[in-house]
Protein backbone atom coordinates (compact mmCIF):
# COMPACT_ATOMS: atom_id res chain seq x y z
CA UNK A 1 0.00 0.00 0.00
CA UNK A 2 1.42 3.38 -1.00
CA UNK A 3 1.73 6.02 1.69
CA UNK A 4 -0.03 9.33 1.04
CA UNK A 5 1.96 12.28 2.35
CA UNK A 6 0.59 15.82 2.62
CA UNK A 7 3.02 18.52 3.80
CA UNK A 8 1.86 21.05 6.36
CA UNK A 9 1.56 24.82 5.89
CA UNK A 10 3.97 26.23 3.26
CA UNK A 11 6.02 23.06 2.76
CA UNK A 12 6.27 21.03 -0.45
CA UNK A 13 7.30 17.45 -1.23
CA UNK A 14 9.78 17.21 -4.13
CA UNK A 15 11.21 14.29 -6.12
CA UNK A 16 14.64 15.11 -7.56
CA UNK A 17 15.10 14.67 -11.30
CA UNK A 18 18.24 12.92 -12.47
CA UNK A 19 20.70 14.71 -14.68
CA UNK A 20 22.00 13.11 -17.86
CA UNK A 21 24.72 10.50 -17.42
CA UNK A 22 26.66 11.79 -20.42
CA UNK A 23 27.98 15.16 -21.53
CA UNK A 24 26.98 16.83 -24.80
CA UNK A 25 30.16 15.43 -26.31
CA UNK A 26 29.19 11.88 -25.36
CA UNK A 27 31.50 11.39 -22.35
CA UNK A 28 29.99 9.21 -19.63
CA UNK A 29 29.95 10.82 -16.19
CA UNK A 30 30.51 8.30 -13.35
CA UNK A 31 28.14 8.42 -10.36
CA UNK A 32 31.00 9.47 -8.06
CA UNK A 33 31.54 12.66 -10.09
CA UNK A 34 27.88 13.71 -10.24
CA UNK A 35 26.44 16.40 -7.99
CA UNK A 36 22.98 16.02 -6.53
CA UNK A 37 20.50 17.52 -8.97
CA UNK A 38 19.06 20.89 -8.10
CA UNK A 39 15.94 20.26 -10.14
CA UNK A 40 12.83 18.42 -9.10
CA UNK A 41 9.15 17.80 -9.55
CA UNK A 42 6.59 18.95 -6.98
CA UNK A 43 4.74 15.86 -5.77
CA UNK A 44 2.56 17.34 -3.01
CA UNK A 45 1.97 20.77 -1.46
CA UNK A 46 0.67 22.08 1.85
CA UNK A 47 -2.37 24.33 2.30
CA UNK A 48 -0.34 27.56 2.37
CA UNK A 49 1.18 30.09 4.71
CA UNK A 50 -0.97 31.52 7.52
CA UNK A 51 -0.59 35.13 8.66
CA UNK A 52 -1.18 36.52 12.17
CA UNK A 53 -4.92 36.98 11.56
CA UNK A 54 -5.31 33.33 10.49
CA UNK A 55 -5.75 34.04 6.77
CA UNK A 56 -4.22 31.35 4.55
CA UNK A 57 -2.23 32.40 1.48
CA UNK A 58 -2.02 29.62 -1.16
CA UNK A 59 1.36 28.52 -2.53
CA UNK A 60 2.70 29.77 -5.86
CA UNK A 61 3.91 26.29 -6.88
CA UNK A 62 1.49 23.55 -7.82
CA UNK A 63 1.64 19.77 -7.90
CA UNK A 64 3.47 18.64 -11.05
CA UNK A 65 5.59 21.82 -11.44
CA UNK A 66 9.27 21.43 -12.35
CA UNK A 67 11.31 23.57 -9.97
CA UNK A 68 14.88 24.69 -9.29
CA UNK A 69 16.20 24.86 -5.74
CA UNK A 70 19.47 25.49 -3.91
CA UNK A 71 22.13 22.82 -3.46
CA UNK A 72 21.51 22.45 0.27
CA UNK A 73 17.76 23.13 0.31
CA UNK A 74 15.26 20.95 2.08
CA UNK A 75 15.44 17.86 4.22
CA UNK A 76 15.90 14.44 2.65
CA UNK A 77 13.27 11.88 3.63
CA UNK A 78 12.29 8.36 2.51
CA UNK A 79 8.69 7.35 1.87
CA UNK A 80 7.99 3.75 0.86
CA UNK A 81 11.70 3.31 0.08
CA UNK A 82 11.82 6.28 -2.33
CA UNK A 83 13.92 9.41 -1.69
CA UNK A 84 12.20 12.80 -1.54
CA UNK A 85 12.95 16.31 -0.31
CA UNK A 86 10.63 18.31 1.89
CA UNK A 87 11.21 22.06 1.84
CA UNK A 88 9.54 25.38 2.43
CA UNK A 89 8.22 27.18 -0.61
CA UNK A 90 10.64 30.06 0.02
CA UNK A 91 13.57 27.68 -0.73
CA UNK A 92 12.34 27.28 -4.33
CA UNK A 93 14.37 29.47 -6.69
CA UNK A 94 11.97 29.23 -9.62
CA UNK A 95 9.61 27.17 -11.75
CA UNK A 96 10.89 25.85 -15.10
CA UNK A 97 8.71 25.50 -18.16
CA UNK A 98 9.15 24.79 -21.85
CA UNK A 99 12.05 22.38 -21.38
CA UNK A 100 11.51 18.67 -21.96
CA UNK A 101 10.88 16.85 -18.69
CA UNK A 102 13.78 14.77 -17.38
CA UNK A 103 13.28 11.30 -16.02
CA UNK A 104 12.71 11.10 -12.30
CA UNK A 105 15.25 9.33 -10.12
CA UNK A 106 13.01 6.28 -9.62
CA UNK A 107 12.22 5.84 -13.32
CA UNK A 108 15.93 6.16 -14.19
CA UNK A 109 16.87 3.52 -11.61
CA UNK A 110 14.24 1.09 -12.92
CA UNK A 111 15.53 1.49 -16.48
CA UNK A 112 19.13 0.85 -15.35
CA UNK A 113 18.20 -2.49 -13.75
CA UNK A 114 17.07 -4.02 -17.03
Amino acid sequence: MATKFTPLHDRILVRRTEEAGTTRGGLIIPDSAKDKPQEGEVISIGKGKTNDEGKVFPLAVQQGDSILFGKYSGTEIKIDGEDFLIMKEEEVLGVTSGAPKKETAKKEAVGAKR
